[in-house]
């Protein structure tokens, strides 16, 4: 099972609005096949399983142990139901990390294969699958995306100079660590003051991958169209209470800016089967998201100059540290709220 989390792991970015899912099949110890979902739309992991086993080990599988870090699917919807092509392979038995919390699957998977005749067990590694699916089982639990919320600090505690002007705080590895991250979450979001003082691109630009859907709350729509979100290199939200509609690939959502608007925002990503949301500031946008208790996640990076002066970094409520690691002169803390339902799993890669 360890070995199917790690396989999933790889399609890390490429499979939303699906799952993490990888498999292994058995045969008396040795591994005759492996697989896991490359990306949307693809084969899932089960199929890609199967079709690695050799020719010379098909005859195996009747008699197979098959281990898959999530409840196999009992639906038609891009490609046909893992669960039937397990039964019509004969696979004598199925090991799962966690059942399926998406309502056409969950339960149903594992009740088609046991009216074909395989055996079930359900719950290995389940702890590690939730952490590496937490995305997606919170998306279909909580109906809204998984939300982390990322900044940077000085040593002394602050996120920016008193006149909010742009100043880098972190070094080269943790930059592009960040844009690793952007190509893992489905969205990313600014509010106003970052956007205009800053005025950044929120891109992967120093890592292959998919863009994020770009997020700015504008309410009055001042932010200059000169700035770079308005570039065009990435489908873009403005969120607003002017007006709604599309300008090439920017789309601007009307929504009341009222105490309920991130829950709104968050009903509207929902719709847009968007999975996560990565939240990067600035304070005033981050510190809503903490008082809202509306946070899963929060990736801290600590730089080792000091400011004596300055925007304050938020305080984060509910907060139980997950790890510290170094990265270079760095340090970079994570943590997660403590009434999330998805824990961190020492030894689990972000």
């Amino acid at each position: 099972m360890k070995r199917c989390l790690q396989m999933a792991e790889m399609a890390k970015g490429n499979t939303s609005p699906n799952p993490l899912v990888g498999a292994v099949l058995v045969f008396d110890a040795r591994i005759i096949g492996e697989g896991y979902h490359h990306h949307y739309g693809g084969n899932h992991a089960e199929v890609d399983c199967l079709l690695s086993v050799k020719e010379s080990d098909r005859h195996l599988i009747p008699l197979s142990t098959m281990f898959v870090s999530l409840e196999p699917c009992a639906h038609f919807g891009l490609t046909p139901p893992c669960a039937v092509r397990l039964v019509e392979e004969k696979v004598k038995k199925v090991v799962i990390a966690n059942i399926d919390p998406f309502c056409k699957v969950s339960g149903r998977g594992i009740e088609l294969l046991q009216q074909g005749g395989i055996e079930i067990e359900v719950g290995d590694q389940a702890k590690e699958g939730l952490w590496l699916n937490r995305r997606f089982f919170c998306f279909h639990t909580k109906r809204r995306p998984y939300i982390t919320l990322k900044w940077a600090q000085t040593a002394d505690g602050y996120i920016a100079p008193p006149d909010r002007s742009r100043q880098q705080i972190t070094g080269k590895l943790a930059q592009k660590l960040v844009h690793k991250w952007r190509t893992e979450e489905a969205a990313i979001m600014v509010g106003t003051t970052t956007a205009i003082n800053d005025d950044p691109q929120l891109t992967a630009r120093l890592w292959h991958g998919q863009q994020p859907l770009r997020i700015v709350l504008d309410r009055k729509l001042q932010i200059d169209k000169g700035h770079k979100l308005f570039d065009c290199s990435a489908d873009t939200w403005v969120v607003n209470d002017q007006k709604e509609g599309n300008d090439r690939n920017i789309r601007y959502v009307l929504i009341e800016f009222t105490e309920d608007l991130l829950p709104r925002l968050l009903a509207k990503l929902y719709e847009a089967k968007k999975l996560s949301l990565i939240v990067e500031g600035g304070e005033q946008l981050l510190s809503s998201f903490i008082a809202a208790g509306l946070w899963d996640e929060s990736r801290v990076f600590t730089g080792i100059g000091t400011m004596g002066n300055g925007i304050a970094a938020p305080e984060l409520t509910n907060a139980r540290v997950a790890f510290s690691t170094a990265l270079g002169a760095d340090l970079l803390h994570v943590s997660v709220n403590r009434e999330s339902a998805y824990a961190y799993v020492p030894g689990m890669a972000l």
